[in-house]
This record gives structure tokens, C-alpha cells and sequence, in this order.
């Protein structure tokens, strides 16, 4: 048995794609989500990932986590690298280092606020750092909320809990598709907000994709893809910036 190669150590990376290359059928309904896409996601940062319907985002972002496998390449969480594991060791990687949010918020409606928050680690038979959980709470300001179930919170509060929820578990990464799409320009201000403090004061590293380039500039770093390829990237980014470049690629 060969032992599981590791990525180079000469940037932190809390995730990373090396010539990454998903494809979809074959013949003439082939279709290359990712081409040779080789990109790393830097440990304590929060990174987005943009580009036109069809580029590949949410396919990189999938693989890379772990929810959908490549065609060929490799993809790693942490030094893990995901593509020499089978079922059971994949699904512990996703329960123990990765955090998700998803635009629809997925939160158990019997369940109230800090249920749902340390719900993963009851599944995973972990008892919740008191601490950690509490800093959590403070950070997303839902103290007076934690007792309330899910139809008793505005989307906002609710998106707040499913962040919240994936942080608990301190997971090397969390990856958030299109966080904000279900919710008003106030509340998505908010979420964003919160994640940039989760990465600031609480060390966190965050990959989000999103077609939106005022949610986008909340990011220190967008990558920009187009046609299954990194096109692009921009550090510390405005809206305008991230506008101008997504107008370049075709649109969102």
C-alpha cells in the first residue's frame, strides 16, 4: 500500500486543488467542469470564489470538499489528501474537519438555536468546548436567541445559526455556497460581516462561492474562474473591482 503523498509546504494551505480535472459524460455531451485547475485556499483567510454560470465554481468547491470526487488529480484538506480515501475515512474527514454552509440554512426545526449549533458534534459523540461555544455565540450575537427554534428566528438568525453551527466543531475549513442568496441585503451584510470576524478573532479559514461582488468584496482574496479555469485573481477586493472583472469574464 502507498502511503498518501502530501502537499508542498511552502504556503499554508488550509485546503488545495493540483491539477484538479472533473468531466461530466462523454462523447459528444462531454463536459469539462474543471480543467487543470491547480489553486490553494490559505489557512486563516477568507477566500472567494466567482465567476459566470458555468465556470466551474460550485464544482471546484464541491470537490474540494469532499462532496464530489475528480476525474483525475488531487484535493486536500489540511496534508489529507481526500483522493486516495475510501467512503468511510471521507465521511469522517468531512464530520471532523469541514464545516458547510449552504444558502438554504438546514437547520432542524425541532431543534432550538443551540441544538442545532452543536448538533455535529452530538452526532459525532464530541461534547462541545464551553469556551469555544460560548466565544462562538457572543461572536454571532444570538445569546438571547440560543432557546428559540428555527421558525421563531428571522433568515438572518437562522443563517447566523448555521454558521455558527459550522464553526463549532473547529474544522479546518468552511466552505459557504452562495451564504447570502436566500436573505436581504441587511441580514447578508450581517452573515458576511460575521464571517470576516470568525477569520479575524477566531482563526478561522473560509472558502465561499457567490456571484455577488458586494458579498464577494467581504473576501481578502477572490478567484476568478471562467470555462473550468483560474482566470484571475484580486487580493483585498472592492465591489467595484470584483464587478469590473466579473463584466471581463461574462457576467456572473
Amino acid at each position: 500500500m502507498s502511503t498518501p503523498s502530501s502537499p508542498p509546504a511552502t504556503l499554508i494551505a488550509a485546503a488545495r486543488a493540483l491539477q484538479a480535472v472533473k468531466v461530466y459524460g462523454s462523447g459528444d455531451t462531454e463536459v469539462r467542469a474543471l480543467d487543470d485547475v491547480t489553486v490553494d485556499f490559505e489557512a486563516g483567510r477568507f477566500t472567494a470564489i466567482m465567476g459566470p454560470s458555468g465556470s466551474g465554481k460550485s464544482t471546484l468547491m464541491h470537490c474540494v470538499a469532499g462532496l464530489d470526487s475528480l476525474t483525475s488529480g488531487q484535493v486536500f484538506i489540511g496534508g489529507t489528501d481526500l483522493t486516495t480515501l475510501g467512503d468511510k475515512e471521507l465521511t469522517q474527514v468531512r464530520r471532523d474537519q469541514v464545516g458547510f454552509v449552504f444558502q438554504s440554512f438546514n437547520l432542524i426545526p425541532t431543534l432550538n438555536a443551540l441544538e442545532n449549533i452543536t448538533l455535529p458534534l452530538d452526532l459525532a459523540g464530541r461534547k462541545p468546548e464551553a469556551g469555544w461555544v460560548d466565544q462562538i455565540v457572543g461572536t454571532v450575537r444570538l445569546g438571547d436567541r440560543l432557546g428559540h427554534r428555527p421558525s421563531e428566528l428571522s433568515g438572518g438568525q437562522q443563517q447566523r445559526v448555521a454558521v455558527a453551527r459550522a464553526l463549532a466543531a473547529k474544522p479546518a475549513i468552511i466552505f459557504a455556497d452562495e451564504p447570502t442568496g436566500n436573505l436581504d441585503s441587511r441580514s447578508g451584510s450581517e452573515i458576511l460581516t460575521f464571517m470576516q470576524e470568525a477569520v479575524r478573532d477566531l482563526g478561522q479559514s473560509i472558502v465561499m462561492v457567490t456571484h455577488d461582488p458586494v458579498a464577494a468584496a467581504h473576501a481578502d482574496r477572490v478567484v476568478f474562474l471562467g470555462d473550468g479555469r483560474i482566470v484571475d485573481e484580486l487580493r483585498d477586493p472592492s465591489a467595484e473591482q470584483v464587478l469590473d472583472r466579473i463584466k471581463a469574464l461574462g457576467g456572473t
